[in-house]
């Protein structure tokens, strides 16, 4: 038996930005900041970034709702892939494939506008007070 689950919470280091394929399916890559616990005296709080990528309504939801800066759950699995770069060596990445994406309960000092700029209303938000 074998385990592949990764949890994360962080900020976005950019605005997500939504790219469809070829055969029309939506996709956002987007990297998360993720503080470390562990901070060394006289030292500034150290963090990790990590890359993800979401896929059809989980790349639609990121791009609508979460902006640079905002703090995002991500949940999903560990995947590696390998590609040729422009000067012929072989290149490996490691990123998160997201299953799920949500708030994490932290207040905003305003809503986020929608990139349509349609506004955001409560009755909108994908969860129940």
């Amino acid at each position: 038996m074998s385990i592949n689950r990764v949890v994360l919470m962080g900020r976005l280091t950019k605005d997500p930005e939504l790219k469809t394929t070829g055969s029309g399916v939506s996709v956002t890559s987007f990297s998360i900041a993720v503080d470390r616990n562990y901070v060394k005296a006289g030292e500034e709080r150290k963090a990790d970034f990590f890359d993800v990528v979401a896929w059809r309504s989980t790349a639609e939801f990121v791009v609508r709702y979460f902006n640079k800066g905002d703090m995002i759950a991500v949940e999903g699995q560990l995947q590696t892939r390998t590609y040729e770069a422009n000067d012929g060596t072989t290149r490996k990445v490691v990123e998160v494939n997201a299953d799920n994406v949500s708030f994490t309960g932290e207040k905003k000092t305003k809503v986020n506008e929608p990139k349509d700029n349609t506004p955001i209303l409560d009755d909108d938000l994908p969860f129940d007070e």
